[in-house]
């Protein structure tokens, strides 16, 4: 059943509350947490010096206190980032409803350039726990071959031009027909006005979530590898290598696009956010 903007507004209200108090909460945490710490540096100097028992026992305790606390403070944060995903997903699901209804907003070219990024740069950041699997549409990691994109998701697409020239394209997903295994996606250039219907295997999910370049270095394409890159400032995908990864979780990737316009058949090195990063497909037979 779909919400009412008073339904969603509620929801919302409700978790911006809950959000508060998590975030208290996480403040309360980590100043008991700089105190312990303070304390465990504090005796290390000294026991450097003093190797007694005594002093050892207390260190380890302390250790052992501060690593309880910092997965308390860890889950605690974790809590704090669902709760903001859920805002997202009811204002998405309300911005799907508007636009179902003939309310599409429109979007000036600037305002969208600027929008994709903080999308990009929003993107839930999955940070594994110790022997965590890293789950499927994160970083470089492809989606299961079973996997059914959701309306209001972001896609590569590659989609045909009047002139016959066949292009990958950022869309939106507006549904999947299941009765013809195809999609309806929305071309995000709203200059363009496009709608088009489109076979799965012309359809690429975009990353739902960023890979830690510090924990999760695995879920990142390495250096050298060819793939599909959103041209900074354009809608449009076009083949990239990766000349340098992200080091941390804030940094994008440096790529090199193919250009026959310059010497080397390489433009100058840009940046591209993990999001709009992706394996290239192979290209087999395709139909609309």
């Amino acid at each position: 059943m779909p919400l009412t903007a008073e339904q969603a507004m509620l929801q919302v209200q409700e978790r911006l509350k809950s959000l508060k108090t998590l975030v208290c909460e996480i403040d309360t945490e980590r100043k008991r947490n700089e105190s312990n710490i303070t304390n465990v540096i504090r005796l290390t100097k000294i026991a450097s010096e003093d190797k007694s028992p005594a002093l050892n026992h207390k260190l380890k305790t302390l250790y052992k206190v501060g690593l309880q606390d910092a997965i308390q403070e860890e889950t605690l944060i974790r809590q704090a980032l669902a709760k903001i995903q859920d805002i997202r997903n009811i204002r998405n699901e309300r911005r799907i409803q508007a636009r179902n209804a003939g309310n599409k907003e429109t979007i000036r070219r600037g305002a969208l350039m600027k929008m994709l990024q903080i999308s990009a740069q929003t993107l839930p950041l999955f940070v594994s726990k110790p022997g965590e699997k890293i789950p499927h549409l994160c970083g470089s990691i492809p989606a299961d071959s079973s996997y059914i994109a959701k309306p209001g998701d972001m896609v590569a697409a590659l989609v045909k031009s009047e002139e016959g020239e066949e292009n990958w394209i950022l869309a939106e997903v507006v549904q999947y027909v299941s009765s013809t295994s195809k999609y309806e996606v929305d071309d995000i250039d709203e200059e363009q006005k496009d709608r088009h219907v489109l076979s799965r295997r012309r359809i690429v999910p975009l990353p739902l979530m960023r890979a830690n370049p510090e924990t999760d270095g695995q879920a990142l394409f390495p250096k050298g590898t060819t793939v599909m890159a959103l041209y900074p400032q354009t809608t449009c995908f076009y083949k990239a290598i990766i000349n340098q990864l992200p080091q941390t979780a804030n940094e994008e990737y440096e790529v090199l696009f193919e250009d026959p316009t310059y010497p080397d058949g390489y433009s100058p090195p840009l940046f591209v956010a993990q999001r709009y990063v992706i394996a290239i497909k192979q290209n087999k037979k395709t139909t609309s």
